[in-house]
Parts: C-alpha cells; structure tokens; sequence
C-alpha cells in the first residue's frame, strides 16, 4: 500500500470551488424562494445568477479535463462488492475492528455506492437545475423559442424539488467525509491530495475484522 496523490490540484481546486459556489447558491436560491431573507430579493438573484454562470463555467472546464484525462471513467457504476458496502456503512462502520471493504486505488478511488451517488450529482441532479434555472431565467423568450407551452410554476417547482435533492446530497456528502479513519482522512486527502493507493499487492476485502497485531 503506497501513499500517493489520488487528487488532482485541479480535482482538489474543482471540487472545493465547487462547494462553496454551491453554499452561496442554495443560500440565495432559497431566499429567492422565500425562506428567509438575507442579502434582500433583489440582491440575492443578481447573486445568484451570477453563481450559476460561475458554476456552469466550472463545470464546463471540468466536463473537458474528465474526458481529455480519461477520469469520466472513475464515475461508471459498478455493482461488484455493492452489498459488503452497504453493510459496512449501515452496521460495521460503528465498529472500529472492521475495515472498510472498499481498497481505492488511482485508477478506481470510488467505491461502487459512490459511483452511484455521483452519477446521480452528475447526470440528474444538477443537469435538471442547470435546464430549470436556465428556464426560468430566460422566462421572457419562450414564446420565441417555441416553449411557450411550459408553465413557469411548474419548471419553477421542478427546480426547487431539483436543489432540495442537492442539498441532501450535499449534506450526505459532507457526514460521509467525516466517515474515515481518522475521522478526517477523506478530507484532508481532499486537502493536500494524498492518499493510500492499494493497487500493488491488492487482495480482495470482505470487511472482516483486522487480524490481532
């Protein structure tokens, strides 16, 4: 087991802009909805605008270096040792003695119920926001579109229901980076870009406990 960079510095920069262009666009997204009020309405969909052209711009630069770098792959779902994780992190992720089944290396650092969950962030998630919040921003030219059959309610509604599932993917994203051991080791690997590649001498995990040392 060697320690090696996982972690892109353009991985580390996407995925830490990323959160917080995140954070100021659910804070004024929500205010913009009504449930509180912060920056006032005006101030905060200029804000929001504003983060959401960042973001789509960010996202464009990443969708560019994920398929000139080939790590669009690391995101295809496999269901291979699917159940020995879900076990883990339903019961023996409370028991220190039990290892985690999943061993990332540099070619595959997620474990299939990640794949899964950042497919989802990925291609349903934030392409539903991305089409919604563009709708609803560009409201004025549907008829010259040819979408004057949509109602604005509906894609407005569509949105919030689209960034409610943002937000608990958000939250399970950050309990889940304190889920390491140390309880800080996915995040600081996200940090510096370290970690333990387990692809030399690499033997199936079944999650058993760790032999007495």
């Amino acid at each position: 087991m060697a320690r090696e960079v996982m972690f892109t510095r353009f991985e580390r920069l996407w995925h830490w802009t990323q959160a917080l262009i995140i954070v100021g666009l659910a804070i004024t997204g929500f205010e913009v909805f009504g449930s509180w009020t912060v920056f006032g309405y005006e101030t905060a969909t200029e804000v929001h605008q504003i983060l959401a052209w960042l973001l789509l711009g960010l996202w464009a630069l990443a969708m560019f270096w994920h398929m000139t770098t080939g790590e669009w792959r690391q995101y295809i779902p496999t269901f291979r040792n699917m159940g020995a994780v879900m076990r883990y992190y339903t019961a023996g992720i409370f028991d220190p003695s039990i290892e985690h089944p999943y061993k990332p290396t540099r070619k595959a650092k997620h474990n299939p119920m990640q794949r899964l969950a950042y497919l989802g962030f990925l291609v349903v998630i934030m392409p539903v926001l991305w089409i919604t919040g563009l709708l609803y921003m560009f409201y004025n030219g549907w008829e010259a579109l040819g979408l004057g059959f949509l109602s604005l309610g509906a894609v407005a509604l569509v949105h919030v229901m689209a960034a409610f599932a943002l937000v608990i993917f958000f939250i399970g994203h950050v309990y889940m980076g304190f889920t390491g051991r140390p309880a800080t080791a996915y995040v600081k690997a996200m940090i510096t870009g370290y970690g333990h590649d387990h692809s030399e001498g690499e033997t199936p995990s079944t999650g058993r406990t760790r032999p007495a040392e």
